[in-house]
């Protein structure tokens, strides 16, 4: 059993003295898809009127142009430290041991606009470039639904926990012929009615995460799964390919 997260916008920057090209990032038929998105960032950064219209950078975000910039020398570091938003801060991954980051090497994938699919583990450098981004010669969908399918090939024996946003999903569907379920996390009230979060969506399914990789044996069937999301607090249901992380609204508005 596999999760599949998506990236966050807030990363960390920093790390080791290993660049992107030094290292070797799970799936390698993605190498070609990676290169082309990674020469039209740089492209477009070369200007910076054009690189903050594009990325839509805000004026105190005109740095992360230059760091953009820096793509192929900048240190790298494990994904599931670069990331470091709702999500990931959920997680907890400050408190790992070398079991947490053994979990996360085996069972946990990412998937993002410039690297495709990695492994949680897999050392990438500070970015800048969402799923929603226009690059000017390159469809980050085009790509990615193009050359992403080479990846999902090797996923094809193992069911996929799909905890990716919307977007994300857009940007890189999983093949019908993979067993996989979408994660939506949804409030319930005293009268058992139901309603589907935003903001705390990222910080239940970071929980849920958390206590994934917390088991002492990774979860292999929907049951198991089912004592995860206990332990992260969370209600847990599954409507055909759907799983649902419930969560109370006395809960929520804490």
């Amino acid at each position: 059993m596999l999760l599949l997260l998506p990236p966050s916008e807030t990363k960390r920057q920093g790390g080791s003295n290993l660049t992107i090209e030094q290292v070797h990032l799970s799936y390698g038929q993605l190498n070609e898809a990676r290169d082309l998105v990674l020469e039209e960032l740089l492209k477009v950064c070369k200007s910076k009127p054009k690189a903050a219209k594009v990325l839509k950078l805000s004026p105190k975000q005109l740095g992360e142009i230059d760091l953009n910039l820096a793509i192929k020398t900048a240190p790298t570091m494990p994904a599931f430290e670069r990331y470091e938003g709702t999500l990931y801060k959920a997680i907890d991954t400050a408190s790992f041991t070398s079991h947490e980051v053994e979990m996360m090497r085996s069972h946990v994938l990412m998937q993002s606009a410039l690297f495709g699919l990695i492994s949680a583990t897999d050392r990438i450098p500070w970015y800048r470039l969402s799923a929603g981004t226009v690059l000017p010669k390159v469809n980050l969908k085009k790509i990615w639904k193009e050359h992403q399918p080479a990846a999902w090939a090797r996923l094809v024996d193992t069911p996929i926990i799909d905890l990716r946003s919307k977007a994300y999903v857009e940007l890189a569907p999983i093949p019908e012929e993979i067993d996989s379920y979408w994660v939506e996390v949804v409030a319930e009230d005293s009268k058992g009615q139901r309603r589907a979060l935003n903001h705390f969506n990222k910080t239940a399914k970071g929980e849920f995460v958390g206590a994934f990789v917390r088991a002492k044996t990774a979860p292999t069937t929907l049951t198991q799964l089912k004592a995860v999301a206990k332990k992260a607090g969370l209600g847990f249901e599954v409507d055909s390919k759907t799983i649902y992380l419930i969560t109370s609204e006395v809960i929520r508005k804490k």
